[in-house]
């Protein structure tokens, strides 16, 4: 097959932010029909990465004695989609698949016409799309648990304080629970380890769990028009933990009994329910900001909620805060005609996002 086309969708954080960064943490994520797509057209004696996000001027490669990819330029914006290829192409030599050549094309979807990125976690679809892409080219068999593992490998030296919950909800669709694995132990195993191996271990922590979304939930989505630096917000809360007067213990603590009972709401179909621990968890964001003096929930972020709870949602921000997206839960019986009408008049876009499911395979 000389052309290969893979996608993996965007994705938002319904609940769990900041707490999922810490193992055996959950968080609650749902993958959304706007994509990263990679198309894979095998070459010869070199290869290419082409992105629409970094215009169309390509950054060729070839191969060294030990097989590594070696780019003709110094400076690339490609971090993530290198660590996929080295990753994937490791385990495809254990698998005894010969390496070849090929050039990867990248467009995405997951941010708006000028470049600025809407939130939906590009980094993340980027490394599952172009590990889809090369499994297809080296004939390797994935399941979800498997693209996940390679993904978080992946990412997981690039970006050390992800929680990799992005890469679950792109590798599996739909909605998901997502508890964090022990980032340390994966680091330190890689190390000694074949890819093969860590791929049919237990990892310490890690579970995805699908979830049915209720058929009376509503999910509707605002952005901001402000994109966030997700890494920057994190590192500035995990700096601040070990301060006394931020009370990160109790937040965690409060953090996993709310998305306890919201993981039982969803598995209960209980909607009602859901908008609760959603404005459960909002407060507690709200307080780990104001402790940690990070600006979490933005007055952008604010008045898109205070609009979706006047309009009887539940709201809250998706991920880090700072600004991108805001996410509301309304009954299915609700119009939210109005709601959308008076983001628009404040400078909220309301984003006609659905909920992205693939095609169901065993984990």
């Amino acid at each position: 097959m000389s052309v290969i086309e893979e996608q993996a969708p965007g994705k938002l954080y319904i609940a769990g932010e900041y707490a999922v960064i810490e193992p055996g943490n959950t968080a609650i994520l749902v993958a959304v029909d706007r994509f990263l797509r990679v198309r894979l057209t095998a070459s010869e004696e070199v290869g290419s990465l082409t992105s629409s996000q970094y215009g169309r001027l390509p950054v060729r490669w070839r191969r060294s004695g030990d097989h590594k990819l070696v780019l003709e330029r110094e400076e690339n914006p490609f971090d993530y989609v290198l660590s996929a290829i080295a990753v994937t192409e490791q385990y495809a030599r254990e698998q005894g698949r010969e390496l070849a050549f090929y050039h990867l094309d990248i467009d995405s979807q997951l941010d708006d016409s000028s470049g600025r990125k809407y939130g939906l976690g590009s980094s993340g679809a980027v490394t599952v799309a172009t590990i889809k892409a090369l499994a297809r080219f080296y004939a390797l068999a994935l399941s979800p648990l498997m693209l996940f593992k390679l993904a978080a490998l992946a990412q997981v030296d690039i970006q050390p304080n992800g929680s990799c919950g992005d890469l679950a909800a792109s590798a599996y669709g739909g909605w998901i629970a997502y508890t964090c694995f022990d980032r340390e132990w994966a680091r330190r195993e890689r190390a000694t380890h074949t890819v093969t191996d860590m791929l049919s271990r237990d990892w310490p922590h890690l579970d995805v769990r699908r979830l049915s979304a209720p058929n009376d939930l509503h999910l509707v989505i605002g952005w901001t028009g402000a994109p966030a630096s997700t890494p920057a917000l994190v590192a500035m809360v995990q700096a601040r933990k070990s301060d006394s007067a931020t009370h990160y213990d109790d937040f965690l603590s409060n953090a996993k009994r709310c998305m306890k009972a919201m993981v039982a709401a969803f598995e209960a179909g209980d909607t009602k329910c859901i908008q609760a621990e959603i404005r459960v968890y909002r407060r507690l964001l709200h307080s780990l900001g104001k402790s940690a003096d990070t600006r979490i929930e933005t007055p952008e972020l604010d008045l898109l909620c205070a609009e979706a709870e006047h309009y009887g949602g539940a709201a809250k921000t998706s991920g880090a805060g700072g600004g991108d997206c805001g996410i509301a839960i309304f009954n299915a019986d609700n119009d939210v005609s109005a709601l959308l009408d008076a983001w628009t008049r404040n400078g909220i876009l309301p984003l006609s996002l659905k909920v992205h499911n693939e095609k169901r395979h065993a984990a």
